[in-house]
């Protein structure tokens, strides 16, 4: 009986080892990460959206943040040069010496050439446009035998000849044709669709966006992008009443709540 207690004991004391190593080694490897990883020195990621490079870069300096521009595009609504995008995401918690990617909008944009509209229906011609990645402009109705008949293209308020070189994404104006029992529109429904989603629409429509203007919700470029029309003037109607090339004036806001309110036709002239 005491040889096996004998025996037992040995056993126990290695067992205790063991166990006291292990939880050392627990201890060891948890304040070596806990120390290594700097654990709630972090902070909350700010926004570099509408920055310029060099005004992101001075805000980074003092955060120690390393930041990099890893892709460029050409976004004619937002200034150019001013960064449009970053990953992580502002908001985020993040440590010092973080690594940031940027997308920057580009200073210089691609040409294309300027196709020849005069003679288009408005349908082909915002096709043909599309297809240059081009824009549609103002419209600008005068008398014809035929409405919604391409009669002159503008660029910048010049005449622009086909073939010229223009930069990608610019808005060309067109002069129209409009016949007298064709001279009056309806107002679309515009709430809750986007900007650019509204341009088209208007000018399916035989119709101009008007002024433009952004709640106090929308405060950064991001939320220029995300913004959505929660208000028009003129304000919807079913029945043709108002002139081909009637301004269409806009606000828009990020803010859910005004875009799912009840819709309030506006009959003004300007907001």
């Amino acid at each position: 009986m005491s040889d096996k207690k004998s025996i037992r004991r040995p056993i126990l004391r290695h067992l205790l080892w063991i166990f006291v190593f292990l939880f050392v080694l627990f201890l060891g490897i948890y304040t070596f990460l806990h120390l290594f990883t700097r654990h709630g020195k972090g902070f909350i990621l700010p926004d570099f959206s509408g920055l310029t490079l060099e005004e992101a870069q001075e805000e980074a300096l003092s955060l120690h943040l390393r930041l990099e521009v890893t892709d460029s595009l050409y976004m004619p609504e937002l200034p150019k040069g001013v960064i449009f995008r970053q990953v992580p995401p502002a908001g985020q918690h993040v440590k010092k010496n973080r690594r940031v990617e940027l997308t920057v909008n580009s200073l210089l944009p691609r040409q294309v050439s300027m196709p020849s509209l005069v003679g288009f229906s408005l349908r082909q011609a915002k096709a043909e446009l599309a297809s240059q990645g081009l824009k549609l402009g103002h419209l600008t109705y005068v008398p014809d035998m035929a409405t919604n008949n391409v009669l002159e293209q503008f660029y910048r308020g010049n005449p622009i000849a086909p073939g010229s070189p223009i930069d990608i994404y610019s808005s060309v104006d067109l002069k129209l044709g409009m016949s007298s029992d064709h001279q009056l529109a309806y107002i679309p429904l515009l709430k809750g669709k986007s900007l650019e989603a509204a341009l088209d629409i208007l000018s399916d429509h035989s119709l101009n966006i008007g002024n433009i203007r952004y709640d106090q919700t929308v405060l950064t470029a991001a939320d220029t992008l995300a913004a959505r029309i929660f208000r028009q003037s003129p304000g919807y109607s079913q029945q043709p009443e108002w002139p081909l090339g009637t301004p269409v004036h806009l606000t828009l806001t990020i803010d859910p709540q005004l875009l799912i309110a009840e819709e309030i036709p506006l009959i003004e002239d300007a907001l």
